[in-house]
């Protein structure tokens, strides 16, 4: 699945491993990032496949499983710290269903280069069209294609947190039925960081 935010390098040559490593433990591929030059942190978030609330327990699972993997792959030469946590709730777009999946909720997204003269979009997302995702703004309807856009994200607002607070959160969507409107719990912020 295409993703917005891929890592480079050397581990970007495991991150289908990682991605079907956690499609076997029950979970979906969020973000995988190495931040940092000086002791650097490798970021995972993931979240369940089913939508259900992320755990500590299910950040530990998963931050044992991974560390098993990295230290067999050994992708990362230096020392690094790793981080595994949910995606929160002013979480990362990074996939094209998350677009869908948070249809009506705010997002901020930047593109790769100019579009309509600028590259940062803020607004309501309008859901997905085909690979373009639809951002209302104050200025007027947006039209991105994903692939042009560099990174997103939810904008914290009270609708969001009342939204988390309440349990009503979308579920996961799939694009093959992209007015799916399924509104019960998601994730909530929770992780581990050992070290590596």
């Amino acid at each position: 699945m295409e993703r917005l935010e891929r890592p480079i390098g050397p581990l970007a040559q495991i991150e289908d491993d990682i991605v079907s490593m956690l499609e076997a433990m029950g979970f979906d591929l969020v973000r995988l990032l190495l931040i940092g030059s000086q002791n650097p942190r490798l970021q995972l978030m993931a979240e369940p496949s089913n939508g259900d609330l992320m755990t500590v327990e299910g950040c530990e699972e998963i931050s044992r499983a991974l560390s098993a993997l990295l230290d067999v792959e050994d992708p990362i030469a230096e020392s690094f710290t790793l981080e595994v946590s949910s995606a929160g709730v002013d979480r990362p777009l990074t996939r094209l269903v998350d677009f869908q999946r948070f249809k009506g909720f705010k997002a901020k997204v930047e593109t790769r280069f100019l579009v309509e003269g600028r590259r940062r979009f803020s607004g309501t997302l309008g859901g997905v069209e085909g690979d373009k995702v639809l951002i209302i703004t104050e200025e007027g309807d947006a039209l991105l294609t994903f692939s042009d856009m560099a990174k997103a994200k939810l904008i914290a607002t009270d609708e969001l947190f009342e939204a988390a607070k309440a349990g009503t959160l979308p579920r996961p969507v799939t694009l093959a039925d992209p007015n799916a409107t399924d509104t019960t719990t998601s994730d909530s912020t929770a992780g581990s960081t050992p070290e590596s």
